[in-house]
């Protein structure tokens, strides 16, 4: 089988995915495939002859065009196999205002949240402290934690520089939790214990900066119920093959959907990987469910 390693991109996610792409390029080495490694500098039209001979393109972007729908609706236009979600349910998930709604709207607790734009007024209802990040980034891009009035405008210039949508989203004290979804399996929850108030950039990709435990240190009816509010929302959403849904559980164990991470990392120290190991599985395996999951859509 020949797979093509999709990476790159112009996203302020580049230099993730291109970790992503690499680590996953060896385990698709390991498991025998024929392996060409696509590395994306400008628009993806330039790279259709990359393809032509390709069996399914694994779709190792982060952020931007890779991850809000708009290469997906490509490879769908191109009649190109292609690994994780589609282009609607893409573009739904990167939206976290849109995303919040639906899971708001099916019952699912979310932390309240206002959506403004650049020179928007502050709404006066808005609780401290409060999470204020671009609607449309992943890897924590932007993010702040703002604990009074005077803090909000730098914050909000900061996630400016990633998007003209913020959000304005309340904070929720407690632990980081985050479970992830491959096919029609879910995994053990995996917590974040950040050096930090949030699971923030630096956190994420500065070594020694979090520490994580797998399975979570939860009760196994508190496990079960979250798993399955995972792959509910998993499943609302619209998405395929894999991802990763991401919560706060406050002090009261009460668990709050943040986003649903429709192309988490996929190193072999990333989160999904790590839940996958927690049941013996190893990354190659991991690589080949996916791939597997996206031929017989």
């Amino acid at each position: 089988m020949k797979i093509a390693i999709l990476m790159g991109g112009t996203s302020t996610e580049r230099d993730v995915s291109i970790s992503t792409g690499k680590a996953v390029s060896k385990a698709c080495k390991q498991l025998g495939y024929t392996v060409e490694e696509v590395v994306l500098d400008d628009s993806i039209e330039t790279l259709q002859s990359r393809f032509e001979t390709i069996d399914v393109v694994f779709n190792a972007m982060h952020g931007g065009e890779g991850e809000n729908g708009e290469i997906q609706r490509w490879f769908d236009e191109e009649n190109i196999l292609y690994t994780g979600t589609g282009a609607e349910a893409s573009s739904l998930c990167m939206d976290k205002h849109l995303s919040k709604k639906i899971v708001n709207k099916n019952g699912w607790d979310t932390p309240s949240w206002h959506l403004i734009h650049p020179g928007q007024e502050i709404p006066n209802e808005i609780i401290f402290p409060l999470v204020v990040k671009p609607n449309d980034q992943g890897s924590t891009v932007g993010l702040s934690i703002v604990h009074k009035k005077d803090e909000i405008k730098s914050a909000i210039d900061h996630a400016c520089v990633f998007s003209h949508n913020i959000l304005l989203e309340t904070f929720i004290p407690g632990r980081e939790i985050t479970v992830a979804v491959v096919g029609e399996n879910v995994y053990p929850i995996v917590e974040i214990i950040p050096s930090h108030d949030l699971y923030d950039y630096e956190c994420k990709y500065t070594s020694g900066m979090s520490r994580y435990e797998c399975p979570a240190k939860l009760s196994k009816e508190l496990t079960k119920q979250i798993q399955q509010e995972a792959m509910d929302i998993y499943k609302t959403l619209g998405c395929t093959d894999y991802g990763r849904v991401d919560f706060r559980l406050d002090p009261d164990n009460r668990y709050w959907f943040l986003e649903l991470n429709t192309l988490p990392g996929m190193t072999d120290t990333s989160l999904v990987p790590k839940a996958f190991n927690a049941v013996g599985g190893t990354f190659p395996e991991l690589i080949k469910i996916i791939i597997q999951e996206a031929l017989n859509r």
